[in-house]
């Protein structure tokens, strides 16, 4: 049936259905045709695997975009679409949806194993600098670690765990609430479907302590504010011997005193004399790779004016960048008044405002503009 009903008609949704009408949808369907309410009824049972096909597709924003394209071809043989073929069983779906309903605590924990240890986070502060070269960075971190006299597995050590005799080494207990078998976390082991009955004295049978950790990371170059860096297997470990959890890496750029970045684009401010501006010349700007960079003012320069040197920017984090993986370098011009005059600058300076004069403000052109749209305006308003 469900390869030939649409999803979406399956559900009673809109094809533009956010992800919680259709988690509500499926809800309501799923309490209305589940076996258990209906039994003895194969109809309402096809229905209730329908839907929950459905469900299982659209809830997936990569699974939903092909169905979207392609309909069900996207997930028949050859077609690539990792669908319903892929289902790890509806009962497990169901569960997921209603586990916090039936005490489940948001989806199913895992079965007669230990638990992974939790993910790590670590907040990093880099110069612009190193974010151009790369860092080797040394990290301390307060972390959970396998208990050593106990190997991890939480018991004293000569001693072993029992598998739960309440369980029978699942995690995890069944009982009957009305039309539903309802499965909760063992009580006994909590989860872990082995009981430990003479714990290690280091760990108190948790199977891990706390410990400041030092590791040794190499961060990429071309990391950029909020940048997030996995290290796998380098979190806290599981308890009584779980996996360990992963260290994330969160980058923060503290500010420059002459450069801002806008991605691989480093953006300077060059201040330069009215004689550079008016007459043209060349400035020197120092690079982070410790190389200067000389850029040509032409002359005639005003403020604002900016210049743009190619590949003298940050490396792309990921080297995405043609040309060598390297940003650009923009130079913006700011033409600075002279101040402190001595006498003959004064006077030099007042013969060229003579001479300018003279010339009816053909030297600067937008000084001149401005003042005829001036008077234009002075004009219109007196009339």
């Amino acid at each position: 049936m469900s390869t030939e009903i649409d999803y979406y008609e399956l559900l009673e949704c809109e094809r533009g259905a956010d992800d919680s009408t259709l988690k509500s949808a499926y809800r309501r369907l799923a309490m209305r045709w589940h076996p258990d309410k209906n039994p003895g009824d194969g109809a309402a049972e096809q229905r209730f695997k329908a839907i929950s096909e459905a469900y299982e597709v659209l809830k997936d924003p990569q699974k939903r975009a092909a169905y979207d394209r392609y309909g069900h071809a996207a997930f028949q043989q050859g077609g690539g679409g990792g669908g319903p073929q892929d289902f790890g069983g509806f009962s497990d779906i169901f569960e997921n949806i209603f586990g916090e309903f039936m005490g489940g605590g948001g989806g199913r924990q895992r079965r007669n194993g230990p638990a992974r240890g939790a993910d790590l986070r670590y907040d990093l502060e880099m110069t612009l600098e190193e974010a151009f070269a790369g860092k080797a960075a040394q990290l301390e971190v307060e972390t959970a670690v396998n208990c050593e006299p106990c190997g991890g597995t939480g018991a004293k050590p000569g001693t072993s765990a029992r598998t739960c005799s309440t369980c029978g080494g699942q995690g995890r207990v069944g009982m009957r609430q009305g039309l539903f078998m309802v499965e909760r976390t063992c009580p006994a082991c909590h989860g872990t479907g082995q009981i430990i009955a003479d714990p290690c004295d280091s760990c108190d049978g948790a199977g891990r302590v706390e410990k400041r950790r030092t590791l040794n990371v190499n961060i990429p170059r071309g990391v950029d504010d909020g940048t997030r860096i996995r290290v796998a297997g380098e979190g806290e470990a599981g308890m009584r011997g779980g996996p360990r959890g992963d260290l994330y890496i969160f980058v923060h750029m503290k500010a420059h005193s002459l450069f801002k970045r806008d991605g691989t684009t480093l953006f300077a401010i060059a201040p330069i004399s009215i004689t550079t501006a008016a007459l043209g010349g060349e400035i020197e700007v120092p690079g982070l790779d410790r190389d200067v960079a000389v850029v040509r003012i032409p002359h005639g320069t005003q403020t604002g004016k900016q210049f743009r040197v190619r590949g003298r920017g940050m490396p792309a984090l990921h080297g995405g960048n043609p040309g060598g993986g390297f940003g650009d370098l923009v130079v913006q011009i700011e033409v600075e008044t002279p101040v402190k005059l001595t006498k003959r600058q004064r006077e030099l300076l007042e013969e060229f405002q003579t001479l300018e004069a003279a010339e009816g403000g053909r030297n600067t052109p937008k000084q001149s503009g401005f003042f005829d749209k001036l008077r234009g305006v002075w004009n219109e308003l007196t009339d």
